[in-house]
C-alpha cells in the first residue's frame, strides 16, 4: 500500500535508530583510553594524523558491523574467548606505558624536536592497530554492547550506522583538533606531563584488564 508521506515515515524510522546509535557510540568512544591517548599524542605532534584516525574509525566500524550482525551474542556466550586477548593486551599496554614514563623522565624535548624524532608510518599504524584490536574492552563496547543494544532498534543497520558515524566524528575531531593545543606543547614540561598521563592511562587499563575485567 502506497501512502502520501511514506518517504518521510521511512526517513523518520531510520533517523531515530541512527541518532540513538550516534549518541551511545560517541559516549562510549570518548571515554579516555589507550587508543584515544595515542591519537591525541600523534595529533599534537602532527604525525600521520589522517591514517591514524582512519585506522581507528574503520576498525570501530568493522567491530560495530560485527556486533549488529549478531557476533556480540556469540562473544557474550563464550567469555573465555577473550582471555588470550585480555592478557596479551595488558602486557602490551604495560610496555607502552613504561615507554611513556621513560620519555617523561628523559624530558627536555619541545614540540618541534618531537617532530624530528618521528617513527615510520607503518610503526605508527601498527601501534594504533595493537592499541585497538588487542584491547578486549573495544570488543565489549562495540561488538557486545552496541551489538546487543542494536537489537532493540529497527532497522538495526541504522543504529550501527549512527554508531560508526560517531566514531569517525570523534576521532577526526580528536586527531585534527589536537592542533589547537600545540602552542602549549612547545613547552617541554607539558610533554612530560602528557607522557606521565598517557603512561598512567596505559597502566590503569592494563590493571583493569587483569584484575577488574
Amino acid at each position: 500500500m502506497v501512502e502520501t508521506g511514506v518517504g518521510t515515515g521511512i526517513e523518520a524510522g531510520i533517523m531515530g535508530p541512527a541518532a540513538a546509535g550516534f549518541v551511545l557510540g560517541f559516549s562510549l568512544i570518548m571515554a579516555i583510553g589507550a587508543q584515544n591517548a595515542f591519537v591525541l599524542r600523534q595529533g599534537l605532534r602532527g604525525e600521520y594524523v589522517l591514517p591514524l584516525v582512519l585506522t581507528c574509525a574503520i576498525s570501530d566500524t568493522i567491530l560495530i558491523t560485527l556486533g549488529v550482525a549478531g557476533f556480540g551474542v556469540l562473544i557474550a556466550a563464550n567469555p573465555s574467548a577473550l582471555d588470550f586477548v585480555r592478557y596479551a593486551g595488558a602486557a602490551f599496554l604495560f610496555v607502552y606505558g613504561a615507554m611513556n614514563f621513560r620519555a617523561a623522565m628523559k624530558g627536555g624535548d619541545a614540540l618541534e624536536e618531537k617532530g624530528r624524532t618521528v617513527g615510520s608510518l607503518g610503526a605508527a599504524v601498527t601501534t594504533c592497530l595493537l592499541l585497538t584490536w588487542a584491547n578486549p574492552h573495544v570488543y565489549l563496547d562495540t561488538v557486545v554492547l552496541l551489538g546487543g543494544i542494536s537489537a532493540q532498534y529497527t532497522p538495526t543497520w541504522a543504529f550501527g550506522l549512527g554508531a560508526a558515524v560517531a566514531s569517525f566524528a570523534f576521532f577526526f575531531s580528536l586527531g585534527f583538533g589536537a592542533r589547537l593545543l600545540r602552542p602549549l606543547f612547545t613547552n617541554p614540561r607539558a610533554w612530560q606531563v602528557l607522557d606521565v598521563l598517557v603512561g598512567m592511562t596505559m597502566w590503569a587499563i592494563a590493571a583493569k584488564l587483569i584484575w577488574g575485567m
